[in-house]
């Protein structure tokens, strides 16, 4: 099943200084302030912000899970880190146009991933749902695997010259022996295998899906491989997943979805010049975007 690629939910961290106004009452008693895990040229870097900076780099683990030298590895790591960047700001890199664009960019990721947390926290998709998204998703699958056979070359050219060929009665398999330049296939004379057509970039599994077992492409087909000559070998029904099986994949779906139509709503009320060329209506629910699975050895793989 297609899965969508959702934006994994990022820590982050905000950090404000405020002063007090001057006032004839007695100032009330100040909330005690968190002590800083160090100070790097008077500028406080937080325990929560070394936190988070242990997950990054160590895959998901607290500071509770390494060791008293490891800890120390990864907090001079970071002190290190905000030395140069404090540099590199004395040196006005953070106002040179690419690196203040990626800034930017890194700000609106984490806010829209802060956004799309606080939004759906409170709207986890519900049983029934969850059940009605399967179905609709098995529905839209095709259920059937293709064998078959490919030779890759660099241009339309030389693809057009091995269909030639193969009308002249040449074998398939010793062309691609000889010919196709996908490593992993072309010593197995072109074999890729059984496949779903979403393990396969459009054009390549429309291709197929247009042939009968035992015959070829009479027109080069492009991926972002390359060009491909294609035999279909023969074809078989599989067998849907079970709910079980994806049902992380269909509620990461439902969440993409009910947070692309929060979005789309904002879209509708906002003031956007030029206008965006395609929004849907406010019934409309736009389709998740998907990734396909991972493709089999050999296969040109979806983009």
């Amino acid at each position: 099943m297609k899965v969508i690629r959702f934006l994994a939910m990022g820590a982050w961290l905000a950090l404000a200084a405020c002063k007090p106004a001057a006032s004839d009452k007695p100032a009330a008693p100040a909330a005690a302030t968190k002590p800083a895990l160090v100070t790097v040229n008077g500028k406080p870097i937080s325990n929560e912000l070394f936190e988070d900076y242990v997950k990054a780099v160590t895959q998901g683990k607290s500071t509770s899970d390494l060791t008293p030298e490891q800890r120390e590895e990864i907090r001079d790591n970071l002190v290190r880190i905000e030395l140069i960047a404090q540099q590199a700001e004395k040196d006005g890199l953070d106002k040179e146009q690419e690196v203040a664009t990626r800034l930017e960019l890194n700000r609106l990721n984490v806010l829209q991933q802060a956004s799309a947390k606080h939004y759906l926290k409170d709207r986890l998709p519900t049983d029934a749902e969850m059940h009605a998204e399967y179905e609709a998703q098995i529905a839209a699958t095709p259920l059937v695997e293709y064998h078959a056979r490919h030779i890759l070359v660099s241009s339309p050219d030389v693809a057009q010259k091995i269909i030639d060929q193969l009308n002249g009665g040449a074998d398939f398999a010793a062309l691609a022996k000889k010919m196709s330049g996908d490593a992993a296939t072309a010593g197995k004379a072109g074999d890729l295998g059984w496949f779903s057509p979403a393990d396969t970039p459009k054009p390549f599994a429309d291709a197929l899906a247009k042939l009968k077992s035992g015959e070829y492409t009479r027109s080069p087909v492009q991926s972002p491989s390359g060009w491909h000559v294609i035999q279909l070998v023969g074809t078989r029904d599989r067998a849907p997943p079970s709910f079980e099986g994806v049902q992380d994949q269909v509620k990461q779906i439902l969440l993409g979805k009910k947070f692309r139509a929060y979005s789309d709503d904002m879209v509708r009320a906002a003031k956007i010049d030029p206008p965006l060329v395609k929004v849907p209506p406010p019934a409309a629910v736009a389709p998740a975007a998907a990734a396909p699975a991972p493709a089999p050895s050999g296969a040109p793989k979806s983009n």
